[in-house]
């Protein structure tokens, strides 16, 4: 067990100043962090009945305790009662506002909350923040995933049984209370397909006749796994001078342990740990980093890039072995000459940097020497 996430202090010195919103996948670990910063006396759940009673009728606790709603969001006013909220000087409190949904997604009505708070996504755990150092411990987390309950219980047998009862909890229980679809069995088998297709540009026209549905069903519900954080997707680097593609989204999953080829499930791990680190960027410093990947016209493409204000800041290729250098990766760093370059692997010892500046090197190699240049 972790002493502590990584977002505690970031949100504890928010809420010095504003009230803090922390989204991220259900069970990924917003409650137990909320209850660390703020404890149990000022915790009200909206979807428990008695919970949901006193938010309704305003039944708070002293101001003194950290007021924490969590899944206020299922409620379609929510904007404009935490606008009241936080414009009522008579009950100055901090707030700690948590959801499984991506709050900016759901705006049913309701003033604007922009300038009241702060919000900070809350992601599984990864390499850097188990302090894991061991081929073996990446290894466990390669396979369990990054979810807490899953990864601790260091059982293959339970994370495969607990990601099957999560994709049908995420669906009754998540899905149905924010949106109105009749056909869940049919989002479901969509649910089951898309470990299949992770890392490869996305065929909506494909998975549309596989569920025969139209198009823009099935576009609206990839947007809803994404909007509660089942799904993400990257788009490419759209350079005319390279004739990239600019339109086909790669997509991933926020637990990578559902791809069954082990460098699938290696590309989403390392997916998922850039992906943390931008949001952490994002959320907690303001700057504009953003994930793409590379693919032009002639088929070459390079799985990760890593953009700054739109300027390519890092090219990455993954490999699962420690193998022969990804000819795409060559090509394009000779077009993107400074630009750093690096190829990493899962299982191998080599360590090494090419005539033409890409260093080829482990995963957990790579990312410490990352953090320790950008730090989260």
């Amino acid at each position: 067990m972790i002493d502590s996430r990584y977002l505690e202090d970031a949100i504890n010195l928010d809420l010095e100043k504003k009230m803090v919103l922390v989204a991220g996948p259900r069970q990924v670990g917003k409650t137990s962090l909320s209850l660390r910063i703020g404890g149990k006396s000022g915790y009200l759940n909206w979807d428990i009945p008695e919970h949901r009673e006193k938010i309704l009728t305003r039944q708070f606790p002293p101001a003194k305790n950290i007021l924490i709603l969590d899944e206020i969001h299922k409620n379609r006013d929510w904007r404009s009662f935490l606008k009241s909220l936080t414009d009522d000087i008579s009950t100055k409190r901090k707030i700690l506002v948590t959801g499984s949904a991506k709050l900016d997604a759901y705006r049913r009505g309701g003033d604007s909350l922009q300038g009241r708070y702060f919000f900070h996504r809350l992601h599984p755990f990864t390499g850097d923040e188990l302090k894991l150092s061991s081929q073996s411990d990446w290894k466990q987390l390669l396979h369990l995933g990054g979810f807490p309950e899953p990864f601790l219980s260091g059982d293959k047998n339970f994370s495969s049984r607990w990601c099957r009862s999560y994709r049908v909890r995420l669906l009754e229980e998540e899905i149905r209370s924010l949106e109105n679809i009749i056909e869940l069995t049919k989002l479901e088998l969509l649910g089951i397909r898309l470990p299949n297709l992770v890392g490869n540009p996305l065929s909506l026209n494909a998975l549309r006749e596989d569920l025969n549905v139209s198009h823009q069903t099935v576009d609206r519900w990839l947007q809803v796994l994404d909007n509660v954080y089942y799904t993400y997707r990257i788009p490419p680097l759209g350079v005319n001078q390279l004739r990239a593609v600019k339109k086909e989204q790669k997509l991933y999953l926020w637990n990578w342990s559902l791809p069954q080829e082990d460098s699938i499930r290696f590309e989403n791990m390392v997916a998922g740990h850039l992906q943390k680190w931008i949001h952490r960027r994002q959320d907690g410093f303001g700057e504009e980093w953003d994930l793409r990947y590379f693919r032009d016209t002639a088929g070459r493409e390079v799985d990760f890039i890593l953009t700054l204000d739109e300027i390519p800041k890092l090219l990455l290729e993954c490999k699962l072995s420690d193998t022969e250098l990804h000819p795409p990766l060559r090509y394009l760093k000779k077009r993107l000459s400074e630009t750093p370059s690096w190829q990493v692997y899962f299982q191998g010892k080599k360590d090494y940097e090419t005539p033409d500046g890409i260093r080829v090197s482990s995963f957990p190699t790579f990312w410490k020497e990352w953090l320790s240049k950008y730090p989260m």
